[in-house]
């Protein structure tokens, strides 16, 4: 049986070789005294064509998570209801295109758009006390003032959310540990097109760079502190 460091949606896909050979890695996983949720690119292009299979949306949404997506609709509201009950700062991402310019989070084909696909998903609507920040590449951090925010708000670990998991949400993560912060993945909040990339990934962020934690936990950190 593997350890329950282990314990996340990659078991199934993740052979026991593979385990002992990421075994130096196991440690304990935690939440720093002073987080912030970084939620990303949670816009209405990742929600198109509902809870479906992503195959079957292709042809009329071909940027749709679909039921990829939809799934991890209630795991993100759960999360950002603590977070603001708790008063833990909250900043969201989402997509500036410069299509003139060439420039894009990633090399796929661009699909064509609607006026609103980069507004955050009515779900999870940014409060005004919110942090919103506009990007044109993967990470979060590039080319961005988000650093200096979360530096002048002496945020020492962030937890992050949103999708791609192997794109934009993997790169981010990837600078946020680069900065020195402590990261944390919070699973069932974090999606992707492809769930053979979404786990991969987090299995290899988990192991790398990030504490890959269950929505239920980072919930019940929060819970614990009332008082």
């Amino acid at each position: 049986m593997p350890h329950s460091f282990e314990d996340h949606c990659w078991q199934d896909i993740v052979s026991p070789d593979i385990f002992r050979i990421y075994e130096a890695y196991i440690r304990n996983t935690y939440i720093g005294p002073r987080p912030a949720i970084l939620a990303i690119d949670l816009y209405n292009k990742a929600y198109r064509g509902g809870a479906r299979p992503v195959v079957e949306l292709l042809n009329e949404f071909p940027s749709s998570c679909g039921e990829n997506a939809w799934n991890a609709i209630e795991p993100t509201r759960q999360l950002l209801a603590v977070a603001r009950e708790h008063s833990v700062p909250l900043i969201y991402t989402t997509q500036v295109e410069r299509r003139q310019a060439g420039v894009r989070a990633t090399s796929r084909a661009v699909d064509a758009s609607h006026n609103d696909d980069f507004e955050i998903y009515a779900d999870f609507q940014p409060q005004p006390e919110d942090l919103v920040i506009g990007k044109e590449r993967a990470s979060a951090f590039f080319g961005t003032p988000l650093i200096a925010y979360l530096q002048k708000m002496n945020i020492d670990t962030v937890i992050v959310c949103g999708e791609s998991t192997s794109g934009c949400v993997r790169a981010s993560a990837v600078d946020a540990y680069s900065y020195g912060f402590h990261v944390v993945m919070a699973e069932e909040a974090c999606f992707d097109r492809s769930l053979l990339s979404h786990k991969v990934n987090l299995f290899d962020l988990h192991h790398k760079y990030a504490d890959v934690m269950h929505v239920e936990e980072i919930v019940a950190h929060f819970q614990s502190k009332k008082g």
